[in-house]
């Protein structure tokens, strides 16, 4: 297959998910409202009493680059749930009848993953500007941050994808998706790590959550990145890296018999 007829197979798969889900109006508001509802229970009603600890910010400014990832990565992460349908409601018999590559079924799922909810986090950034979010950011440190955002959710649709195909059911699939949701509670993104008991700051510390909403807080409030941008963009790269080729192995896998 040359790479001309396999991009033009990735953008027709592309052009069918972005479809898909438009139709699935149930699932881009979950994904779109459930993160800015968060925000604002925790800006309007929890705010006033969390410290922001040694970081002195406001704490609108403390939390809204955790929101910014949970709206980007829940979408993100129900993409195993699409995965799954695929496999379980023949969609995949169809694919299997057309000259195809292995790796650009999963692909079309990530990239249109990737361009829906990159559009969510864009949406939960203008509520937050709505609710007094004031950013400091130049114009690259704005171009970083899209790449950060870009990044994070094509790992976590990487890793979505590698589940869907792992698991046997659409419901077992969407268990992926609570996993990204809660996972940024035990970070650095709702409280400082410094005020969580002791066994929790270690996890907090150690988790790819905590470099990543450190990296955005810095590039949209104009602070020091220091060492988090290296291990926030290793946490991401080695999730891609990992994932693609798994990815294109369990779908032929799956898909063999």
């Amino acid at each position: 297959m040359s790479a001309l007829t396999a991009a033009g197979d990735l953008r027709r798969l592309v052009v069918r998910d972005l479809r898909r889900e438009l139709r699935l109006l149930d699932g881009l508001i979950v994904s779109t409202v459930v993160p800015v509802m968060i925000m604002v229970v925790f800006v309007y009603v929890f705010g006033g009493a969390i410290s922001t600890g040694s970081s002195g910010l406001a704490y609108i400014d403390f939390v809204v680059p955790s929101v910014l990832l949970m709206s980007g990565g829940y979408g993100a992460a129900l993409t195993a749930a699409t995965v799954a349908d695929d496999l379980n409601g023949g969609m995949i018999d169809r694919f299997r009848t057309l000259p195809i590559g292995g790796w650009v079924v999963p692909a079309g799922h990530i990239v249109a993953s990737v361009i829906r909810n990159v559009a969510s986090a864009a949406i939960a950034l203008g509520a937050a500007l709505l609710l007094g979010f004031r950013p400091a950011a130049t114009p690259a440190e704005w171009a970083l941050t899209l790449a950060v955002v870009t990044g994070y959710v094509l790992a976590v649709a990487s890793l979505s994808v590698v589940w869907g195909l792992l698991v046997k059911s659409t419901q077992a699939a969407g268990a992926f998706s609570f996993v990204v949701l809660f996972l940024p509670y035990l970070s650095d993104g709702f409280v400082p790590a410094e005020t969580m008991p002791e066994v929790l700051q270690g996890f907090a510390a150690n988790q790819p959550i905590t470099p990543i909403t450190e990296t955005l807080r810095a590039l949209l409030l104009g602070l020091p990145i220091g060492s988090s941008g290296a291990v926030a963009a290793a946490w991401m790269g080695g999730a891609v890296v990992l994932s693609l080729p798994i990815a294109a192995l369990l779908f032929r896998r799956r898909t063999a018999s």
